[in-house]
């Protein structure tokens, strides 16, 4: 038996490709840094804590062995890039949401990354049924400029909210802006409504 697929609504939607947006093959890689540190993955701990009644600490091997489903979705840029159909496979966060059992005031997620990146993003995002924790793209393991080890992958939001090398999620009673939502972009991020910058 197969593992679990989900088709996004992202792929399946009439204006499926959002305003001011073009199609290309392959996504383009973007980083904060010039040099993403190489990760030893026997230290490699995945945390979740915040405003949960279970906060959770994972080794990797952990991580791989929580139940796991496949996702296909396109991947939308707010530099104005899409790319049809990524594969990506991973633990859905619905996965996470269960272990972790957020409380009813957890109403934002922050995400923080191995390379010092940080994003944010509303719980109703983050608990969609497309939106996972990847460890595979195409059917491969993630290669690292893709965001090695985990990726969170939110495909109902422009791809800066899919933030790569993922080590902690916090949940939030109150919103707090992430690396770009600082430098001006928007605190959401939805592509059909064209959330690029803050005012949008």
């Amino acid at each position: 038996m197969g593992k679990r697929r989900i088709v996004s609504p992202t792929v399946t939607r009439k204006d499926r490709l959002p305003p001011g947006q073009h199609w290309i093959q392959y996504p383009i890689v973007y980083d904060i840094v010039e040099r993403v540190p190489d990760v030893d993955i026997k230290k490699y701990r995945f945390k979740v804590w915040g405003e949960v009644e279970n906060p959770l600490e994972l080794t990797y091997e952990e991580v791989l062995r929580l139940p796991s489903v496949e996702v296909v979705a396109d991947f939308h840029c707010v530099t104005r890039w899409s790319v049809r159909e990524i594969l990506w496979e991973g633990v859905p966060t619905q996965e996470i949401i269960k272990l972790a059992k957020p409380k009813e005031d957890a109403k934002y997620v922050f995400v923080y990354c191995l390379e010092g990146y940080t994003t944010n993003l509303p719980y109703e995002f983050f608990a969609k049924e497309d939106s996972l924790l990847a460890y595979k793209m195409f059917g491969e393991p993630i290669p690292k400029e893709h965001g090695y080890p985990l990726r969170l992958v939110v495909p109902q939001l422009y791809a800066w909210k899919s933030a790569k090398y993922v080590w902690g999620i916090e949940f939030r009673k109150e919103d707090r802006p992430g690396y770009w939502e600082e430098r001006g972009y928007h605190m959401v991020g939805d592509p059909w409504k064209e959330q690029r910058f803050w005012g949008d």
